[in-house]
């Protein structure tokens, strides 16, 4: 067979683009798995589940395969399992609060049942990793059995408990958004019940924000629009099967601006928890986790409880 020009310039190539691979390869970065903190101490057949399901993103025992330690797959692999990591981390566990670990675990279980988790290019090479249906009533029970096990409320002696204590203090989470309690004179756009973790939800909306829902301009909102969520545990029912608010327990804020907080869909994220209005959120990258629960509402403009209609007066 005659050796031709071409067949020169195909090698050539052919060395060049395995040249660089290896460099690449040898350049990768590495997945450190350092010790664990304190990892998740719940019953086995959950921790199982999480082994299998989870942890090879979401703890500090990554197991690569062979074929994800060689370039250009590498280093997607390595940007994955620190971007989940930061999300969750099974492996500091012990770093949560009781709180923020019920909500992440009805935040697993509602992302394993809608099958956007463990991830589509993960269970591709990885099947065996997909949750079944077994197993996700397994998790679906246990996390409902926590939620039914919290403390109960303690009521205050008076239906309306103590809200929100404003001081001349100004109360800014850590990506700057800053407490406001404006909300209080705006439209009330809805109030929910979370059934789950016994809390009872009021929604304000500034102008913007209602005119966007009644126009149905929603996707996107508008920049300029404020939804504001007022949170309080449930108290006990009285003789009469009523239920009124407990303590206060957070007050959450969604503030629209494209440009500003574009890394997370156009909205910027704050919480202040408890009457002392405490900011929530270690780094300026907490709303990173917010967002990635709000694209579930991805055909509300990433917004929960949008009214389908506008009320009539």
């Amino acid at each position: 067979m005659q050796f031709t020009y071409r067949n020169l310039r195909v090698v050539i190539l052919v060395s060049i683009g395995v040249a660089i691979i290896t460099i690449l390869t040898a350049i990768s970065p590495t997945i450190a798995n350092p010790p664990a903190t304190g990892e998740f101490a719940g019953p086995d057949s959950v921790r199982a589940i999480f082994e299998h399901a989870c942890y090879d993103c979401h703890s500090n025992k990554t197991k690569q395969e062979w074929y994800a330690k060689v370039a250009p797959l590498s280093w997607k692999v390595y940007a994955d399992v620190q971007e989940a990591r930061r999300h969750l981390n099974f492996s500091h566990w012990d770093s949560l609060s009781s709180g923020d670990q019920l909500t992440k675990l009805w935040y697993i279980v509602n992302m394993v049942e809608q099958g956007k988790m463990p991830r589509r290019d993960y269970t591709l090479a990885h099947p065996d990793a997909i949750p079944t249906e077994k197993e996700v009533n397994i998790l679906k029970n246990y996390v409902l059995s926590l939620t039914n096990h919290q403390p109960p409320v303690q009521v205050q002696t008076r239906r309306v408990s103590q809200g929100p204590v404003v001081s001349g203090e100004i109360k800014r989470s850590p990506n700057g958004i800053e407490y406001s309690s404006d909300y209080r004179h705006w439209k009330v756009i809805t109030t929910t019940n979370r059934f789950d973790n016994g809390t009872m939800r009021i929604i304000y909306g500034n102008d913007i924000a209602v005119n966007a829902i009644e126009q149905h301009t929603i996707r996107p909102w508008p920049d300029g629009a404020v939804i504001v969520k007022v949170v309080w545990n449930k108290g006990e029912e009285d003789a009469d099967g009523n239920i009124y608010p407990g303590n206060f327990s957070n007050v959450q804020f969604m503030i629209r601006d494209s440009r500003k907080f574009g890394k997370t869909e156009g909205w910027g994220f704050a919480r202040f928890s408890t009457p002392q209005l405490i900011p929530y959120g270690a780094t300026v990258n907490f709303d990173v986790a917010c967002i990635d629960c709000h694209r579930l509402a991805s055909a509300n403009g990433f917004v929960f409880d949008v009214p389908s209609h506008k009320t009539e007066e």
